[in-house]
């Protein structure tokens, strides 16, 4: 049987050793918190509401690759695929605490959820305002009429975009919240997927894909998708996911989008690019506009072969801020 393959050391310490990476990379940009795996801006501002995003490791550069001005203020990070537990989420918000409020962002696990909502009851307890804005964009893993229970995948990189904006432009805690959550809710993902990632800690793959099958909405952790099919071309692929993503928020004729190829791990620029091209595609034969386009890695699941299609539907307000300059390990604008 096949078996992983990673260039690694103790597989126990790979979440704390690519933590260090990034704050060496970061070049002074981010700082460390004392003996956790968190992190804050070292130039964040003292009169801004603090965005403050986590989650488990192994999505890199999701979470903390998206520290910096425009985007999000510190990060809590938990082992591979685990939440960050509350004490680091208690810690990390105490340290960009400013009087102005700090607002959670993070994908809808139960995990996540169970760890964030201590926090703030801890942060409650400490006279901190916090308000938890949990991003379900995942189509494919819940009906419409139950959105709440969705998972949150690479959405999270266009929501953190706003907020972080958002918290720049804005000084009303209430009106970053309301325009973020407005984000979220006009973005919608759907992923496929190929072959399977890989825990360092168990050197086995999350789940097993026949040579000849894809699967359509697998999720960021193995997590079942919808359908397991043969392999077919990019072209029907693509149209089938925006077809998916297209029917659900709806996205309509007239409509302005940004769109996110995003590689869950081991797909190639090649793929993603002819996946974006048939993207662009059908996204104008509905007589949706994309405003921008986003190819790359920017939320992935170790070495798993797919990729996942993002769409978020603008406003005026929405473009702007979504506009705005950003400056971070993994994004740049």
């Amino acid at each position: 049987m096949r078996k992983p393959k990673k260039l690694i050391n103790e597989p126990l310490n790979v979440a704390q050793e690519q933590f260090e990476g990034l704050m060496v990379a970061m070049n002074g940009k981010l700082e460390a918190l004392p003996g956790v795996t968190a992190a804050i801006r070292t130039d964040f501002p003292a009169d801004k509401v603090a965005i403050l995003t986590g989650g488990g490791a192994g999505h890199e550069p999701l979470f903390a690759g998206y520290l910096g001005p425009g985007l999000a203020d510190a990060a809590a990070l938990g082992d591979i695929f685990a939440a960050p537990a509350p004490n680091v989420i208690l810690q990390a918000t105490e340290a960009v605490n400013n009087g102005k409020g700090v607002i959670y962002i993070y994908g809808n696990y139960a995990g996540d959820n169970m760890n964030f909502d201590i926090a703030a009851e801890l942060a409650d307890d400490d006279d901190i305002r916090t308000h938890t804005i949990r991003v379900w964009d995942d189509v494919a893993s819940a009906p419409l009429d139950k959105i709440q229970e969705r998972r949150g995948t690479a959405g999270d990189l266009f929501v953190l975009k706003i907020a972080g904006a958002a918290s720049e432009a804005y000084n009303d805690f209430d009106q970053i919240v309301a325009v973020t959550e407005r984000a979220r809710d006009y973005t919608r993902s759907i992923g496929v997927a190929l072959s399977a990632g890989s825990v360092p800690q168990t050197n086995s793959f999350n789940f097993e894909l026949p040579d000849d099958e894809l699967e359509i909405g697998m999720g960021l952790h193995g997590e079942p998708g919808v359908s397991r099919e043969l392999m077919t071309s990019a072209d029907k692929v693509v149209e089938r996911l925006i077809d998916q993503l297209c029917q659900d928020l709806p996205y309509q004729s007239g409509d302005e989008v940004c769109l996110l190829v995003n590689n869950l791990g081991a797909s190639t620029y090649m793929e993603l690019l002819i996946a974006t091209r048939q993207a662009h595609a059908k996204l104008a034969e509905r007589g949706i506009t994309v405003h921008d386009t986003l190819v790359g890695s920017y939320c992935t699941s170790q070495e798993m072969s797919g990729y996942s299609i993002t769409l978020m539907k603008l406003d005026e307000e929405l473009k702007n801020l979504f506009d705005l300059p950003c400056d971070s390990f993994a994004l740049r604008k």
